[in-house]
This record gives structure tokens, sequence and C-alpha cells, in this order.
């Protein structure tokens, strides 16, 4: 199950960082289709905010057809990646876990490291390459 954390200094509602784990967790095939989300009640106590703030998150990813509420049962995903999306992220994966490695050996931190990949791919977004 997934377990939501917040970023108080992030900018972003809390709602909409909600709706953003989740969106990720399927991207990255970590939540599949059928899999439970944590309850309202849940996910409003463990991150200390109003059940209405959870509640609009989930109407969100409804609206999506990220997921779908069961009265008395909970909300669960409906929607999952193809496996040949699922195997490619993979290999990406080990690319990218290689760049970072070499990246840190040239002594770049955690920040610097984020703000490179952002600006480059930010970059190849705007010239129609992503």
């Amino acid at each position: 199950m997934i377990h939501f954390h917040l970023d108080a200094r992030s900018g972003v509602p809390p709602y909409q960082q909600i709706v953003h784990q989740v969106r990720r967790s399927i991207q990255l095939g970590l939540l599949k289709d059928g899999d439970q989300l944590p309850t309202v009640k849940e996910a409003a106590g463990h991150l200390a905010i109003n059940p209405n703030t959870v509640l609009k998150a989930y109407k969100e990813l409804e609206h999506a057809g990220l997921a779908a509420a069961r009265p008395g049962i909970g909300t669960f995903v409906t929607t999952t990646l193809n496996e040949a999306s699922l195997a490619a992220q993979g290999a990406l994966r080990k690319d990218l876990q290689r760049w970072l490695e070499k990246a840190r050996r040239a002594g770049l931190d955690d920040e610097s490291i984020e703000a490179l990949f952002e600006d480059t791919f930010r970059s190849s977004s705007a010239e129609g390459v992503a």
C-alpha cells in the first residue's frame, strides 16, 4: 500500500501532492489496477490534514480515471501500465542509476543533480525531444 507524504515547503497544495504521488506510483508500476489506496481516514490521520483534502484528491483521481471509490470499502486504482512500458522502465532505470553514480563521482550533490536533470528535461521538452 502507498504511504503518502507531504512537503509543506513545496508550495503545492496537499491534495495535489497526493494526486501526484498516486500518478507517479502508477507510472512506476508500484500501484496496479485493483490496489487499494489508504482510506480517507487513514490518510488524513497519517498526514495530519483535513479528511476533505484527501477526499478532494481522491475525487480528482476518479475524475482522471485513475481510481474508483467503492462505498463502504475504499478507493481502488483502476488503471495500470502495460508490461512493455514496465520493461522499458526497468532498463531506463538502470541507465539512470549509472548516470546518477557518475554525477556523484563528479562531485555533484543531490540538489545539483536534481537541478541539472530538471533543466535538461525542460530543455529537451521545449525542443520536442521528450
